[in-house]
């Protein structure tokens, strides 16, 4: 999940770069002339972006020294402050564009859509319908030279070195074939990435900042560098622990062919997005976990509320007996004592097998 609550979990600091994330990114005169997956890697070299090592540098080292004013003199309000946008921003990116809009999981009323936009912006991962676009092809093509995260490349790679050069041509090539009509469709998603330039830094930097100072009385350095600074690296930092640590790390009750594991910890830190192995099994499931509680999966409880009050419908999920009989055919044993199948990216995918379709539960069902 990338920066995301990454998948994120995906999605990139800067969007005006080509190789980095920007939209055009995926036109044709953007991709390498070579044809063969062999001869592009025979011709890839990494190439750092500079520009993304300075201002990551400078990003943690204002969080750690936000860290220090958070304990030493900012404001309890302050710190108060900063925990709410960082749970705010983290369902924008967990429950907003990871399972509502990258896997389509369940299905959303305009005002729970409009909220979810928002905070979003607040997390500045990039707007929805680039962090959407990068994450199906994190789920199509994972661990290999078409994952804009590859963790086969390293922890630090996976966890922030893929936001610090350029892209893989394979990531360009292969997102060229995923579907996102769906997005493209979506309004509201067409007008954030529109104005996304206007509205990620009032919402991200500016309106953090100034709430401190003029609600009670915080200096501007404190709300600065704990509010904002702070917040925005934690944020970032607990979406990339998806892509890095959720994918080297823990059991694989699921399927122990992929790399992608359970880890409580991540799931913890980021609002239930650790439960890796059976999300990338099942990603269609709006919960991304077997788990039928709520302690280390906020998300779910989040968008289980809003389905009490009708703003969140149609909430994919999967029976147990289909879960029991997956974890027997591929699971490593742990979750009781076939081979591969093909990468889905959520509920609509044309490589979606019938026999899912047909047995997954859908909770509060409405005709469109």
């Amino acid at each position: 999940m990338a920066p995301n609550i990454t998948s994120a979990p995906t999605g990139v600091l800067f969007e005006n770069d080509p190789d980095l994330g920007d939209d055009s990114s995926f036109q044709p005169e953007q991709v390498k002339t070579q044809t063969s997956s062999s001869s592009k890697e025979d011709t890839y070299r990494l190439r750092i972006v500079w520009r993304n090592v300075i201002l990551f540098v400078y990003l943690h080292m204002a969080a750690l020294y936000g860290a220090w004013l958070m304990i030493t003199s900012a404001k309890i309000q302050t710190s108060i402050w900063a925990y709410l946008l960082y749970q705010a921003s983290g369902l924008g990116i967990t429950a907003g564009a990871h399972r509502l809009w990258a896997h389509r999981s369940y299905k959303a009323k305009w005002p729970l859509r409009v909220l979810l936009v928002i905070f979003n912006t607040i997390a500045f991962e990039n707007h929805v319908y680039e962090w959407a676009r990068d994450h199906r092809v994190h789920h199509k093509y994972s661990e290999t030279n078409a994952d804009p995260h590859n963790a086969k490349r390293g922890f630090f790679f996976s966890h922030v070195g893929w936001l610090l050069c350029r892209k893989h041509p394979d990531v360009i090539e292969k997102g060229k074939g995923i579907d996102l009509k769906d997005l493209e469709e979506d309004k509201l998603l067409m007008f954030q990435k529109k104005y996304y330039m206007l509205l990620m830094p009032f919402f991200c930097f500016v309106f953090p900042t100034v709430i401190p100072v003029y609600c009670w009385g915080e200096t501007w350095t404190n709300s600065w560098f704990v509010a904002t600074m702070f917040r925005y690296t934690f944020t970032l930092n607990m979406t990339w622990l998806v892509n890095s640590a959720a994918h080297m790390w823990g059991q694989r009750p699921y399927d122990k062919f992929i790399n992608p594991s359970e880890n409580l910890g991540v799931a913890v830190m980021a609002l239930g997005e650790g439960w890796h192995n059976y999300h990338h099994v099942f990603p269609w499931d709006y919960k991304t976990a077997e788990l039928g509680n709520y302690r280390a999966n906020l998300t779910t409880g989040f968008i289980d509320f809003f389905s009490k009050i009708g703003w969140a419908y149609d909430l994919k999920t999967v029976p147990l007996s289909m879960v029991k009989k997956r974890a027997a055919r591929t699971g490593d044993g742990t979750y009781e004592n076939h081979s591969h199948e093909g990468e889905v990216w959520g509920w609509g995918d044309k490589d979606m097998s019938q026999e899912d379709r047909e047995q997954a539960t859908v909770i509060g069902r409405k005709d469109e």
